[in-house]
């Protein structure tokens, strides 16, 4: 017996009777996209800033990236870490070469690039207290963080909308104000191994941490024997402007965490070890399935090709000064229903007075997707290939909605 055709108008009834409801119902449901815009079941047109959550660096459907997904799979798609292959070896190269010397390690997602430097914490610790495991291991990370939704991430995730349900959670974390360094300092002691900090907090409102924050832990770091590791899984990859958004401050990590646009759209994940920890991990004590494949580094290749051959990192800092302040004139000429705009680049988060959620089903409803993240924060989250005339379309459009909710 054939099965039964599955059509776009069952998709909602499908979901309804089949997948768990982890996710509130989604309002869409999306079938095509092109560059920045996407396209519903009911043939409606989208501007789309949220990007798949600051996956689809290069927009939707780019030439390059597609030609390279389509002509990889054509050849070899994976192979498990049994055996090399020429595309993983290129990329972790071409990262070294942006992040500085040291080695990398491929797996499939934001959560479990924080999962393996988590790991690499303890190893660091084990390190310091002359092998002895259990001595030395404990991390400081930011209030307002996250860092996934694994057993550690959660547990370096002090949101109770995180973590509710699933305590007692991993041991061995402590956390600190964001931007406040004698916070962090206060709370090193003979047991810690490392500082763990997003350069910029996404889920929990687009909350930059400083250029001087972030120097004073490295200079910590530096004077009290500390992996300092970043998480730049949401902000990296040119979303700021720079490769990664801790370039700004002009600091180098020990450790990165990386992830969502640097597949462009297909899963991978990444950590970058420097030099000081990365022969720290040694054949099995960590290692994954499918990270790495020849596919998912194909498609990450192809978003560095276009990064670099596109000078997107360029646009992105050119078009986003405009863009940014049009935005901070919405703050001033509705300052009853915006707090604020803040972020950098294509990273940017609007604060609403009230619950965001009603202003995000208008917008949504006047043609702009856009999610939310904590506080009252609309984040804005446009592809790094994003046009002028694009940016300025979204002002209009969340202009409008304000002036129609005034």
């Amino acid at each position: 017996m054939s099965q039964p055709e599955i059509t776009r108008a069952s998709t909602a009834d499908l979901y309804d009777a089949h997948v768990l409801k982890n996710y509130g119902r989604p309002a869409l449901t999306l079938v095509r996209g092109r560059g920045s815009l996407v396209w519903d079941d009911q043939g409606r047109q989208f501007l789309d800033f949220t990007s798949g959550i600051a996956v689809s660096a290069l927009g939707h459907c780019h030439p390059h990236w597609v030609a390279a997904v389509q002509r990889q799979a054509g050849e070899l798609i994976h192979t498990s870490n049994l055996f090399r292959n020429p595309n993983q070896g290129e990329l972790a190269r071409r990262l070294v070469g942006q992040a500085g010397p040291g080695r990398v390690f491929f797996c499939n997602s934001g959560a479990e690039a924080n999962e393996g430097l988590l790991k690499l914490a303890r190893l660091h610790g084990m390190k310091k207290a002359g092998g002895e495991e259990g001595k030395i291991y404990k991390v400081i990370c930011a209030k307002s963080a996250f860092h996934g939704r694994t057993f550690g991430g959660m547990s370096a995730t002090p949101q109770e909308k995180i973590q509710k349900g699933f305590r007692p959670l991993v041991p061995g974390f402590a956390f600190g104000e964001l931007n406040n360094l004698a916070s962090f300092e206060a709370l090193v002691d003979d047991q810690t191994a490392a500082i763990f900090v997003e350069t910029i907090q996404g889920e929990g409102g687009v909350n930059p941490a400083t250029p001087e924050f972030l120097l004073g832990l490295r200079d910590l770091c530096n004077r009290r024997d500390l992996l300092l590791m970043l998480d730049e899984v949401q902000c990296g990859v040119g979303r700021t402007g720079k490769f990664f958004a801790y370039d700004h401050a002009g600091i180098r990590p020990d450790a990165i965490g990386m992830a969502k646009g640097l597949g462009g759209g297909f899963p991978i994940g990444a950590i970058w070890v420097g030099e000081k920890a990365a022969d720290l991990f040694q054949p099995g004590m960590h290692g994954t399935t499918f990270g790495g494949t020849p596919l998912a580094c194909a498609a990450a290749l192809a978003v560095l090709d276009v990064i670099e051959k596109e000078r997107l990192l360029e646009k992105v800092t050119v078009n986003s000064v405009p863009w940014i302040a049009s935005l901070r004139a919405l703050a001033n000429d509705f300052p009853s229903q915006v707090l604020g705009v803040r972020g950098c680049g294509f990273m940017v988060g609007l604060q609403l007075v009230n619950d965001p959620a009603p202003t995000i089903g208008a917008l949504r409803e006047a043609g702009l997707l856009a999610p939310a993240a904590g506080g009252n924060v609309i984040r804005l989250l446009p592809p790094l290939t994003a046009t002028p005339e694009e940016l300025a379309r979204s002002v209009e459009i969340i202009r409008a909605v304000l002036v129609a909710q005034s």
